[in-house]
């Protein structure tokens, strides 16, 4: 599960190492628990880039006025580590947290997608992302 303040690895070529989430666009509260949203597989967050290639547009450099600059991007979670339950009785979970760059229309930013992706991004419509992963679990 991954809220708000959780740190994300970003899974593709956009330049953006790290991510810090700041807002669960999808994801659901747990009923009668906490009011905090939670987002799993295939849920859009908002992230602040925090770590990225001196080489990309993310990047924002070492100046105190640069780094609190810092892009707001959109992502796609493809990873987490808390398990995922499948309609089999199944679970999947995965060492890291991860998410993916995507545009507003919902495609992703970059054109390589790095280690294993979940099947269930396939039932929330994410099928660029599934065919450009190299592996889908």
């Amino acid at each position: 599960m991954i809220q708000s303040e959780s740190i994300v690895e970003i899974a593709d070529n956009t330049g953006a190492k790290r991510a810090l989430v700041i807002r669960v666009l999808g994801g659901s509260t747990g009923a009668s628990r906490y009011t905090r949203r939670t987002a799993g597989v295939g849920d859009i967050v908002v992230c602040t880039v925090k770590k990225a290639l001196p080489n990309s547009d993310y990047f924002s450099g070492n100046n105190r006025k640069e780094r609190a600059t810092r892009r707001k991007i959109r992502a796609v979670i493809v990873r987490t580590k808390y398990p995922v339950r499948r309609p089999d009785g199944s679970y999947v979970r995965f060492d890291s947290n991860a998410a993916v760059v995507i545009d507003e229309e919902k495609n992703p930013k970059g054109t390589r997608i790095f280690g294993a992706v979940a099947r269930e991004l396939r039932e929330k419509g994410f099928m660029k992302i599934i065919s450009l992963a190299s592996e889908v679990v």
